[in-house]
């Protein structure tokens, strides 16, 4: 057991100790998987915006905070406790053989019983290491955070271009039904249908400009930036994976989640506190010392026969120990303990749990998505786009009508929009599948 919980520190410290690492600008080579992941980002603008969001943002920063005081609670429980130093002036000096007692200067020290501070001090040192832990657990998800809400903006931004292109389209068919109807070939229907169209285009751009907005909003919390900063962000690439082994990435996960590396140092701490809880059944120790200044005798006995060492100070030791009588508080305190590390053992349960489920979603999910993509961009827009060419063929020979038009051009745009869509939703599975593992997947394409 002993050996399994040091081999289990070692490996939260050396986390904790690179989480420390990675916040210190002076040492470019500590990275974590938060800074891993975001190291093996291809897109420029979504590098440096990550970047910024965990060089600012307040979470993570509080976060950070409340780590460095608990590294600073170790030195502190390891100590002994403060001596006691106390003066007694006798008002009323009591008589000794060889005089009066003036004053004394006691000095004493409490000891915990053996082994006590030294369970104080690995239960500190494990609780720091699962507030750093918890450091880089809040930075890999305000990176996942960010890397959503970015993907999110793409495809709004890939939406409002073919909004803005498929108006441009509108326009044009506007202006044949136009020609057509005032030659008498066309129906003024067919005009005022198409011209119907080109207004809900705008009222679509200007939705997703509203959406935008919102998006734009959350990235700006996010790195602490003003409500008016823009966020540039590049045009959607084409990214896939490798393939994936369900329980490799499992093993991955286990290994390498900081909110693994936290609940197991919050179960070791609770296990210490639990060995804690039980030395208080042992008495503390208590030394002292004792120095007593005696006056010379005035009395007319000692002044007629001093007594051997006539006013000699008194020095004297001094120990004890406490008595833990009140066995059912001890009792209280290691139920306490039992029952805090059963609740850091279900910590780590629901830690695997949540692991499980989100692997188990996600490695049926990309799969399914992938399929998605091919299927839009190597069946359905060809298909839509050859449609939309018959229709418009057919539009000039004077054989369909401009709502068969619209309606081939409606169906491409469509089409056009959800395959961003299926794109953006595999992306966004993508950066939720590496925040779960903890770090970058091999990229294939």
């Amino acid at each position: 057991m002993r050996e399994s919980q040091l081999l289990s520190t070692v490996c939260v410290v050396l986390l904790a100790g690179a989480v420390a690492a990675a916040a210190d600008t002076e040492n470019p080579v500590a990275s974590t998987a938060a800074d891993e992941i975001v190291a093996s980002v291809s897109d420029t603008q979504l590098r440096l915006l990550l970047g910024e969001v965990l060089d600012r943002n307040p979470g993570v920063a509080r976060l950070a905070a409340e780590a460095a005081a608990a590294a600073q609670r170790a030195p502190q429980v390891k100590a002994l406790p403060d001596p006691t130093a106390s003066l007694t002036w006798f008002l009323m000096s009591p008589q000794t053989r060889v005089g009066p007692l003036q004053a004394t200067i006691n000095i004493s020290q409490s000891l915990p019983w053996f082994g006590t501070l030294e369970l104080e001090e690995q239960a500190a040192v494990l609780d720091a290491a699962a507030s750093l832990a918890k450091v880089e657990a809040a930075r890999l998800e305000v990176v996942t955070d960010a890397r959503t809400t970015y993907l999110e903006l793409q495809f709004l931004d890939a939406e409002s271009r073919l909004a803005r292109e498929d108006r441009a389209t509108l326009e044009h068919y506007a202006e044949l039904a136009l020609a057509r109807y005032a030659s008498g070939v066309g129906l003024d229907q067919e005009v005022i249908k198409i011209q119907a169209e080109i207004t809900r285009a705008d009222t679509r751009v200007l939705g997703i400009a509203a959406r935008r907005a919102e998006l734009v909003a959350r990235l700006n919390a996010l790195r602490d930036r003003p409500q008016t900063t823009p966020v540039v962000v590049a045009e959607a690439g084409a990214r896939r994976m490798g393939e994936f082994e369900l329980e490799a990435l499992r093993r991955r996960s286990l290994a390498g989640r900081p909110e693994m590396a936290a609940a197991t140092a919050a179960a070791e701490a609770a296990e210490v506190r639990v060995e804690r809880s039980k030395k208080a059944y042992s008495p503390n120790l208590m030394v002292g010392l004792s120095y007593g200044f005696v006056g010379t005798r005035d009395d007319e006995a000692g002044r007629l026969l001093p007594p051997e060492g006539n006013g000699d100070d008194d020095l004297s030791l001094m120990a004890g120990v406490s008595l833990p009588l009140w066995r059912s508080k001890l009792r209280a305190g290691v139920e306490e303990g039992t029952a805090r590390r059963l609740a850091a053992d279900e910590m780590v349960r629901e830690v695997t749990a949540s692991i499980d489920e989100d692997l188990g979603e996600l490695i049926h999910r990309i799969p399914l998505l992938e399929e998605q993509v091919d299927l839009y961009e190597n069946v359905l827009i060809v298909q839509s786009r050859q449609s939309l060419l018959s229709a418009e063929s057919a539009y000039a020979a004077g054989t369909a009508g401009a709502l068969d038009l619209l309606d081939a051009e409606r169906v491409l745009l469509q089409v056009r929009v959800a395959s961003a869509r299926v794109r953006t939703d595999l992306d966004i599975a993508y950066a939720r599948l590496e925040a779960v593992v903890a770090g970058p997947l091999e990229v294939t394409s």
